[in-house]
């Protein structure tokens, strides 16, 4: 086992309770090893020793490790199989239907909204993978019968073998994750590999892929209540995968009308003097923070852009800023490529530095009927450990306002 974050530590687990071997590796010492000792697995911490898989029969690979890193490579060099940690949970379900769910942005709201309408129609379901809990966490203990909504990311998704969707949901396409990739064609090869073996495909209008398709102006059965055009493509796109999975309209209009989205994403955390601070900290790329942009209307914005970089270039989203976008707070290390991206575009910026001082400094310029936005368009891993802990601490920060 490489890498021992949630889904690492799930699957050396769920090896370890069916009698089978496990060495579970992790280049950081301080990793969290959680019960792993106490249920055999041997735990081997900040070491990528190539020589660990001597004697090894299959390595599974943490979604957060390259397929780069040294003991990766040393295993492929070896002819040995590597699978996810996705490609271990399927195969340890008891043939239970099984819903997926990827794309560059969406992917959250989607499989919970989905969630949401098999709950409705009275459906058991559980949520996993890159949302919820581990597949193979999941796969411990689910009873058959049950269905799974999966979101699944390029990451999980580079080495599935037998992974098998019965319902099987791409959202959209755009660059994202260049710097784990290098290229966007290899990042759609990635995200493409969700179709294989799947017995039904819903796929986005216009991309020119096999199935069944759907766009953000489809006539649904109901409004969603979530706001934005981003959402009702993310409710066209639950509707057509619940309706392939054989939920009938009333359910999936039920869901639609009280589903009320996901937190950090488009999430109220407090309107404070007619001012509305919004929490939008997964939109961890440019596309996710232009649909964020472009939720309120007429609504003037005060947005809180910057974070770790992924090598995105923010030329075209810089310039397809909307007039409402009133002031500009930059923080985090891709400040200084947003930075230039808004220097050719012409538009104004303060260089706030962290969030505090970014949270700060709109409150005090805001004007009622405002709305303080954070949709970064930049991963979290500069200052903070992921986009949650970063939401967190955006509304603990607006909270705290006087």
């Amino acid at each position: 086992m490489i890498g021992l974050a949630r889904s690492g530590r799930a699957a050396a687990l769920a090896l370890a309770s069916r009698g089978v071997a496990v060495v579970a590796v992790d280049r950081s010492p301080a990793a969290d090893v959680g019960r792993l000792a106490e249920a055999g697995v041997e735990v081997l911490l900040g070491t990528e020793e190539e020589s660990l898989v001597q004697g090894i029969e299959v390595v599974i690979k943490s979604p957060g490790v390259p397929g780069t890193s040294p003991l990766a490579a040393a295993a492929r060099a070896r002819g040995l199989p590597i699978w996810s940690e996705v490609e271990l949970g399927y195969r340890l379900l008891r043939g239970n239907p099984l819903i997926g769910v990827t794309g560059t942005n969406g992917k959250t709201t989607t499989t919970e909204l989905l969630a949401a309408i098999f709950r409705s129609a009275g459906t058991p379901v559980e949520v996993a993978g890159n949302v919820g809990r581990a597949l193979t966490d999941v796969a411990e203990q689910i009873e058959s019968g049950v269905t799974v909504v999966c979101e699944l990311s390029s990451f999980q998704l580079e080495d599935v073998h037998t992974f098998a969707c019965d319902v099987a949901v791409l959202l959209n396409l755009e660059p994202d994750h260049l710097d784990r990739h290098g290229t966007f064609e290899a990042y759609r090869d990635a995200k493409l590999r969700i179709f294989e073996r799947a017995r039904a495909k819903v796929v986005p209008r216009g991309l020119g892929l096999e199935g069944i398709e759907f766009a953000a102006d489809d006539e649904l059965p109901a409004e969603p209540l979530i706001p934005g055009a981003h959402n009702r493509e993310n409710a066209a796109a639950a509707t057509a995968a619940a309706r392939a999975a054989g939920i009938d309209d009333a359910a999936i209009a039920d869901a639609l009308r009280t589903f009320e989205g996901v937190p950090h994403r488009l999430e109220l955390v407090r309107e404070l003097r007619g001012v509305r601070f919004v929490n939008d900290s997964k939109a961890t790329n440019a596309a996710a923070a232009r649909r964020g942009a472009a939720s309120y209307g007429d609504a003037p914005l005060r947005l809180i852009l910057g974070g770790s970089s992924k090598s995105e270039d923010f030329t075209s989203f810089a310039r397809d800023l909307p007039d409402t976008v009133r002031s500009i707070y930059l923080i985090g290390e891709s400040a200084d490529d947003l930075a230039a991206a808004l220097d050719v575009a012409g538009r104004a910026y303060v260089r706030a530095g962290d969030l505090g001082t970014a949270v700060a400094r709109a409150a005090a310029e805001a004007e009622p009927g405002d709305v303080v936005l954070l949709s970064p368009a930049s991963a979290s891993y500069d200052q903070f450990e992921n986009f949650e802990q970063r939401g967190e601490a955006f509304r603990r920060l607006v909270e705290e306002l006087a």
